[in-house]
């Protein structure tokens, strides 16, 4: 049954589609990755530089402060009106205007253009502006405090390129194949009902049972062989994969990145079984696969053991013992899920 659902599955262009796009995303993910990572931190795109006016309140301060910021350049005006025209006509491409409050407090207001392409540009890199700003104030204030307050910490610079790889698109070449293998299972087995081909399937000398776990074998089985490869062109590409200080503790991160992704699939591929069977209707089961995905994907968030996070932390080589647990955590839900199905499906019909 897996080997004849593996066969028709070379049919389903949808399929054969969504992973040549997944092949193409690891094979060249060493260049895809600085396009991508200008959509996730665009403050790091190099080679613009927002010229930003500044006036009101302690404006020589924030002029530093926007000085000091990678990418801005800031210009002093004596007044918050002659900031606000530079900016109308053009002559910027942002401005801060700081108020003093009568609290003591200082107000920052920014002006950013309007739906452009740059606004997001922009933004983030004023954003980044004012947390310079407010270090800057907190630090020359806390001199005349009359307690002593604690030291703020260092800055700490990351490349942008690092997190997207491993938070971002590490877990994407990891997880769709998971949703990839639940979507399969809902549109075979609903196939099957619509056509009536499964009450063919069981005149032969299989059980439901195995009609059943073949297709879910077929499905999830797809999932690991896929993110083992997806793995290994990323390290091709230069993204080392678990890497640690000894060989055993590189394979002992691949391998429980491998195990987390077939606890998934096991998980999700039962979830579209028993969709499928309850509401044969390919549209319905689909939505209510896509709806029940989405809800355990915004648990798993809340939950202390993200499975995003899990997966990025075993690929970057930081694991400790909770991530470890937690993948096996997971790959135990999955073998229980599995079990659950083949129960509910000796239910079905005959066994």
């Amino acid at each position: 049954m897996a080997r004849r659902e593996l066969a028709s599955l070379r049919s389903e262009k949808t399929i054969v589609l969504a992973l040549l796009i997944q092949l193409f995303v690891a094979a060249f993910s060493s260049f895809l990755v600085v396009g991508l990572v200008s959509l996730y931190d665009p403050g790091d795109a190099a080679g613009y530089a927002v010229e930003t006016a500044v006036a009101g309140d302690d404006a020589g301060d924030l002029a530093r402060a926007v000085g000091e910021t990678d990418g801005m350049d800031g210009r002093l005006y004596a007044s918050r009106q002659a900031a606000v025209d530079a900016f109308s006509d053009g002559e910027v491409d942002a401005a801060l205007l700081s108020t003093a409050t009568e609290r003591g407090t200082l107000e920052v207001r920014v002006l950013v253009p309007d739906g452009t392409v740059g606004t997001t540009l922009v933004v983030v890199r004023a954003r980044e502006a004012l947390r310079a700003f407010e270090r800057l104030e907190r630090d020359q204030r806390s001199a005349s405090l009359e307690s002593e307050t604690l030291e703020l910490p260092p800055r700490v610079g990351s490349s942008p390129y690092f997190g997207f790889t491993y938070t971002v698109l590490v877990p994407l070449l990891l997880f769709l194949p998971v949703f990839i293998a639940g979507s399969v299972t809902v549109d075979s087995l609903t196939e099957e009902l619509e056509r009536g081909t499964l009450e063919l399937l069981r005149v032969a000398p299989v059980t439901m049972t195995d009609i059943v776990e073949g297709k879910l074998l077929a499905a999830a089985g797809l999932a690991p062989v896929q993110a083992a490869l997806w793995l290994a062109l990323l390290s091709l590409n230069g993204t080392a994969i678990a890497p640690g200080p000894s060989a055993l503790a590189t394979v002992t991160g691949v391998l429980a990145l491998l195990a987390l992704t077939v606890g998934l699939a096991a998980l999700v591929t039962a979830l579209g079984a028993a969709l499928a069977l309850l509401a044969p209707d390919r549209r319905a089961a689909q939505t209510l696969y896509s709806l029940g995905v989405l809800g355990l994907f915004g648990l798993a968030v809340l939950s202390p053991a993200n499975p995003a996070n899990v997966a990025a932390r075993l690929a970057v080589g930081s694991a400790d013992a909770g991530s470890y647990a937690a993948a096996g955590v997971v790959l135990a839900l999955g073998a229980v899920a599995v079990a659950v199905a083949r129960a509910g499906v000796a239910r079905y019909g005959p066994a």
